[in-house]
């Protein structure tokens, strides 16, 4: 009796990483309209803030939605991964001229190099942001956030922002580094998709151009205000 082959193919991965990968282009916006609410855009700014970060931390739709979202980069950066390597192999056989000739662009070469940088913030962004929210760890203890800590979530990202130097730059350059990666990514999971046309995917490559530096300056200018003006 044969056994069937369970193992997921390339084509099956792609389609799998592309349709994470704009799950995650939605996330992103979302994300970046509440983290907005930090900078003084409105009146009662840092209440909206505080109130949008309760609620995520507090209702159980999102801490389901949560663990989806972790579930989704976990699995799009695994498959990435192993398709940058299955590449890497196959490029090995073909041999030196032959890879010498590839018409493949810059940014997919190393897009795998841009999604593990991404990957190594998001693991200081959650040590710094997530887990404290969620009361796993304490914050810094110069930061003198009153108990319970995770009810002082506003006033924790303005003190990193305006006295963690070294994080905000780290914060910046990982941004920078994001749009460089979602600027090939966004057109890329289309084209995965088969969705790519001649009459729209002009269209669908100038809103990813668009999206790859309008959503990176959004995250960026929060640090940036509060190391000018703070």
């Amino acid at each position: 009796m044969k056994i069937p082959d369970l193992t997921i193919s390339s084509i099956t991965k792609k389609i799998i990483m592309a349709i994470l990968g704009l799950f995650l282009i939605v996330f992103l916006l979302v994300h970046l309209g509440i983290n907005l609410f930090i900078l003084p855009i409105c009146e009662n700014h840092a209440e909206m803030f505080t109130a949008a970060a309760h609620f995520m931390g507090t209702n159980w739709i999102v801490k389901v939605f949560e663990i989806v979202l972790i579930v989704a980069f976990l699995i799009h950066i695994t498959y990435g991964i192993i398709l940058q390597i299955q590449n890497w192999i196959a490029r090995g056989k073909v041999g030196y001229k032959s890879r010498s000739k590839s018409t493949t662009s810059f940014m997919s070469r190393y897009i795998i190099y841009t999604g593990l940088l991404i990957f190594m913030f998001l693991l200081l962004h959650f040590y710094n942001f997530y887990f404290i929210k969620l009361g796993l760890i304490s914050a810094p203890a110069a930061a003198n956030l009153p108990s319970p800590q995770e009810e002082h979530f506003y006033e924790l990202v303005v003190w990193l922002f305006s006295n963690d130097i070294i994080f905000s730059i780290i914060y910046i350059i990982a941004f920078i580094i994001l749009g460089i990666h979602l600027n090939h990514a966004f057109q890329s999971a289309f084209q995965t998709l088969g969705l790519n046309h001649s009459k729209y995917t002009p269209a669908i490559k100038i809103i990813g151009k668009i999206y790859s530096i309008i959503v990176p300056l959004g995250f960026i200018i929060i640090p940036v205000y509060f190391m000018i003006f703070a």
